[in-house]
Order: C-alpha cells, then sequence, then structure tokens
C-alpha cells in the first residue's frame, strides 16, 4: 500500500515539472524559429508573451513579435498589432493604425479584422464615417460566420433608412443568436414587433437556406 502511495505521490510531484519541461522546450523551438524570421512562429511568440504562458506577460514584447509577422505579410499577426493600437496595449492607442493593420488583415479574409473594420467606419473610429463601408465589411465578416457582424447587420437592417428590411434583418439577428451573440437574442423579439407572422416565417426560411452561417454546434 505504501509503494502505491509513494508512486502516486511521485506522479503528482512530476508531472507538473515534465509539464514545465515541455513548455519551456516549445518555447525555445518557437523563439529559435521566430529569430530566424519565421513569420508563423514570430506571431505565436508574441502570443506568448501577450499571454504570459511560460514567461513574464510582456505585451510591448508581444507588439515587437506580431510587428515582425505582420510585416511579412502574416494575417492573424496584422489582426494582432491592430488590437493592440486599437485597444493601447504595448504600444499608445491610436485608432488610424490600428485601422491601417485591421484593413491588412481584413483584405487577407480575417473574418475578426473585417468585423472591426466594419466597426471603425460604422462609428467613425479611425476614418471617417462610411456607412456603405461599414456595411460592406459587416457583410463579409458575417457570411464568415462572425455573430458580432451578423448582429450589426441586423440592426443595419433595422435601422437604416436605405437599407431597412426588418425580415432580413431579422434573419440576420436570429443567425446571430444561433451562433451564441446575447444581443441577438434580446433583439429578436423587439424586431418581429414590428413584423407580421409571415414576414417572420419568411425570415426563418431564409435562415435555414443558409446553414453555413451558422457556425456554433
Amino acid at each position: 500500500m505504501k509503494s502505491i502511495i509513494t508512486i502516486l505521490l511521485s506522479l503528482f510531484i512530476c508531472l507538473p515539472l515534465m509539464a514545465a519541461d515541455k513548455a519551456k522546450e516549445e518555447f525555445e523551438k518557437t523563439k529559435t524559429l521566430a529569430e530566424k524570421g519565421n513569420a508563423r512562429a514570430q506571431n505565436k511568440l508574441g502570443m506568448v508573451y501577450h499571454k504570459g504562458t511560460g514567461v513574464p506577460k510582456d505585451d510591448k514584447e508581444a507588439v515587437n513579435w506580431w510587428r515582425k509577422a505582420a510585416v511579412q505579410g502574416f494575417a492573424t499577426a496584422q489582426y494582432n498589432l491592430g488590437q493592440s493600437y486599437g485597444y493601447g496595449i504595448g504600444v499608445p492607442k491610436d485608432n488610424k493604425e490600428a485601422v491601417k493593420w485591421y484593413r491588412k488583415a481584413a483584405e487577407q479574409g480575417v473574418s475578426t479584422a473585417q468585423y472591426n473594420l466594419g466597426y471603425s467606419y460604422d462609428y467613425g473610429t479611425g476614418v471617417p464615417k462610411d456607412d456603405k463601408e461599414a456595411f460592406k465589411w459587416y457583410r463579409k465578416a458575417a457570411e464568415q460566420g462572425d455573430s458580432s457582424a451578423q448582429f450589426c447587420l441586423g440592426v443595419v437592417f433595422l435601422h437604416n433608412a436605405e437599407l431597412k428590411d426588418n425580415v432580413t434583418s431579422y434573419a440576420w439577428t436570429d443567425i446571430a443568436a444561433a451562433n451564441g451573440y446575447a444581443n441577438a437574442k434580446k433583439n429578436k423579439p423587439i424586431i418581429a414587433k414590428g413584423m407580421t407572422f409571415e414576414q417572420i416565417a419568411k425570415a426563418k426560411e431564409l435562415v435555414l437556406k443558409n446553414p453555413k452561417l451558422i457556425t456554433k454546434p
């Protein structure tokens, strides 16, 4: 019995040490690749410093590595750099610089960057307010399954005078709700108040015709 307890205690002590050694080994491997100019590794190393995984959290160092990857055209790093400038994490807050990097990532198809670029145009943050550009980027992100963009499209179709369409608004809101967006669930009954049963049925039919837009199981 004592031997079993001893073995279990040894495992309890050793397993965390083994995990730490493995994490350190992975960090060194990633850092070596990053220092050789591997953009994917540079982006990963930036995330390691941002989260403080196995190293002291250091957002300035995270930005340093994301920038190296971003200038090489690595889309995820471009988005991460945009977020850094947008929130002032690791760098001084700069909405224009944030938009610059969101755009680069958005043009490469990163849905979260497309949403953020749409949001920037929607609210005139870092760029002049432009409803058409906001709609364009929201739609690109929404069609990739981004629930925030799907919700925003619902709002656009509900309130924009040129695009107002309660059926389409309800459909996008319903899709966002199915993807877990909490505010969309709250907005559905509000939109429904101004609709007939036939219109709601038509909206639900639109949702059923686009199952790929619902990304959450």
